[in-house]
C-alpha cells in the first residue's frame, strides 16, 4: 500500500502525541469542549465530531452550540470551553479585552455572502445563475436608490459588528464609492446592524413583507437558505470581494492559554481531526451525489435549520465559495483583515499578531 508523505507525517504525529502526552491516563480521555455557532464556517468541527470523536485516543471531544456571538464570546472568555470557533475581527477584539488565548488554526476560508430582498433586487436584476453574480456596482448603487426612496438608509444584517462580514461590506462599498454606517447613521448609504445568524432569514423575510428594502451579509448557508426558500436572493460571495490566495481568512479556532498549557496533546488531536474532516468535506464536494448528502445529514443533526438543499448549494464544486483546505494559521491573511477592519472603524486599533498566534498546532494534512 502506498502511503503519502502527508498521511505518514500525520499518523506519526498522532503516535507521538500518544507517547508524549503527560495528561492522558490509561482508560481516560481529556475533555476538549468547543463552542460554535450554526454556520457553514464550522462544518469541519461538526464533521470531526460526527466521524472521529470515537477514534480520538487522547481527547474527549465535545461541541457546544451557542445562540449568538456575544454568548459565545462570554462563554469562552469565562473559561467554559477550551476551544472557540470565532470570526477573525471578533477574535482580535476579544484578545484586546482579554489576551488569555491564542489563534491555533482556521475553520475554513472564504464563506460568506450578501443576500438582498426583492425591493433591492428590483434595482439590481440579478443574473439567474449564482455563478454569474459578482460584486459589481449594482447593489451598491441600489443601496443609494432605496435610501432616497425611503428617506433613510436601509439596514443590512451582520452576525456581529466585529464580523469579518463587516470588513467584506466595508471593502465592497468603498470599492464603489459608498459608505457603511455601523449600528446607526443617516448620512451613510446603508447601515449595518447585528443580527444573530439563525435570525437573519426571518429578518429579511419580515422586512420584505412590510415593503422595506433590506439585506444581510452572513456566513453560508444562510444566503442560500433564503434563495432556496424563495424570499431573498444571493447577490455575491465574499471570495470575490476579498480575493486572497487559497481563500481569505474568516472564522478561526481559538484555544485558551489554560488548555494549551494543560491539554496540549488533546488539542492537537482535535485540530488534526478538524483538518481531516475539512478534507472529507472537500472529497464529498468533488464526489457529489450521496457523499455530499451524507455531509448534509451529519450537519443537520446539529443545525436542522440548514436545509439539505442550502447546504449542497453552499458546497457546490462549480462555485467554490467556501473551502476547508489550508487551515493552518496564516498571519499575512489575518493582517489584511485586521488592516481593513481598523481602516473601516470596525476595530479601534491593531493587535500584535505574532503574540496572538500559536503555530505549533499546524498539521501537514491540511496543506494543499
Amino acid at each position: 500500500m502506498k502511503i503519502s508523505f502527508q498521511n505518514f507525517y500525520g499518523w506519526i504525529f498522532l503516535l507521538a502525541s500518544l507517547f508524549l502526552s503527560n495528561i492522558a491516563v490509561a482508560g481516560e480521555r481529556v475533555l476538549v469542549n468547543a463552542a460554535y455557532i450554526p454556520l457553514a464556517d464550522h462544518y469541519a468541527g461538526i464533521i470531526a465530531y460526527e466521524k472521529y470523536r470515537d477514534q480520538m485516543k487522547i481527547a474527549d471531544y465535545k461541541i457546544t452550540r451557542m445562540k449568538s456571538w456575544p454568548l459565545l464570546r462570554g462563554y469562552f472568555l469565562d473559561g467554559q470551553s477550551d476551544l472557540a470557533y470565532v470570526m477573525s475581527p471578533l477574535a482580535m477584539d476579544m484578545y484586546r479585552q482579554s489576551p488569555t488565548f491564542k489563534w491555533v488554526g482556521q475553520m475554513h476560508r472564504d464563506g460568506n455572502a450578501l443576500a438582498i430582498n426583492d425591493l433591492i433586487n428590483k434595482h439590481v436584476n440579478l443574473p439567474p445563475l449564482r455563478i454569474d453574480r459578482k460584486p459589481d456596482a449594482k447593489v451598491a448603487n441600489a443601496y443609494t436608490l432605496v435610501k432616497k426612496e425611503m428617506g433613510r438608509p436601509s439596514q443590512v444584517g451582520v452576525p456581529s459588528l466585529f464580523a469579518t462580514h463587516m470588513v467584506v461590506l466595508y471593502k465592497y462599498l468603498k470599492d464603489h464609492g459608498k459608505t457603511l454606517g455601523i449600528g446607526t447613521g443617516s448620512e451613510e448609504d446603508v447601515i449595518a446592524i447585528a443580527i444573530a445568524p439563525p435570525k437573519a432569514p426571518q429578518f429579511i423575510q419580515r422586512q420584505n413583507s412590510k415593503g422595506i428594502a433590506a439585506s444581510f451579509e452572513q456566513s453560508l448557508p444562510w444566503a442560500d437558505v433564503v434563495e432556496t426558500q424563495n424570499f431573498g436572493h444571493v447577490a455575491w460571495y465574499s471570495k470575490d470581494v476579498l480575493p486572497w490566495p487559497k481563500g481569505h481568512v474568516e472564522c478561526i479556532a481559538l484555544a485558551s492559554d489554560e488548555a494549551i498549557k494543560n491539554k496540549s496533546a488533546a488539542l492537537k488531536e482535535v485540530i488534526f481531526y478538524i483538518h481531516k474532516a475539512g478534507l472529507d468535506i472537500e472529497t464529498a464536494r468533488n464526489q457529489g451525489g450521496q457523499a455530499i448528502k451524507d455531509i448534509a445529514t451529519m450537519v443537520r443533526k446539529h443545525i436542522p435549520e440548514h436545509n439539505e438543499e442550502a447546504i449542497i448549494q453552499s458546497l457546490r464544486k462549480d462555485l467554490m465559495v467556501i473551502n476547508y483546505k489550508n487551515l493552518n494559521v496564516e498571519i499575512p491573511g489575518m493582517k489584511m483583515i485586521m488592516d481593513l477592519a481598523v481602516e473601516g472603524g470596525i476595530l479601534r486599533a491593531p493587535i500584535n499578531l505574532v503574540e496572538f498566534t500559536d503555530a505549533s498546532f499546524a498539521t501537514e494534512i491540511t496543506v494543499q
